[in-house]
């Protein structure tokens, strides 16, 4: 069983900058992030492998946003750039045995952290 903590959330300007953070309980493999906001499906937006290696985007976030992970502080990260009023959600850290873009691939999640973009 892995838990897993979010922080980092707020309101930012459109424009602005955040930085998530997820912590785990123990060691895992694949880890991403997901977002559902008010009305809507949860929605992949990012993942990585144990290395660092190997990294996915959704189309609306690549550019913007980076993926990254510290394996010695089982710390996963969200780098959020030039963000946009479409980007507040509540973001999800997840946790996987693999690297997935499908909610479904992932067997552990955090209690979400939100982020506001207001214009």
């Amino acid at each position: 069983q892995v838990q897993l903590v979010e922080s980092g959330g707020g309101l930012v300007q459109v424009g602005g900058s955040l930085r998530l953070s997820c912590k785990a309980s123990g060691r895992t493999f694949g880890m991403g992030w997901f977002r559902q906001a008010p009305g809507m499906e949860r929605e992949f937006v990012a993942a990585i492998n144990w290395s660092g290696g190997s990294t996915l985007y959704a189309d609306s976030v690549k550019g913007r946003f980076t993926i990254s992970r510290e394996n010695a502080k089982n710390t996963l990260y969200l780098l959020m750039n030039t963000l946009k009023p479409e980007d507040t959600a509540v973001y999800y850290c997840a946790a996987s045995n693999r690297l997935g873009v499908v909610r479904t691939e992932y067997d552990y999640w955090g209690q979400g952290t939100q982020v506001t973009v207001s214009s």
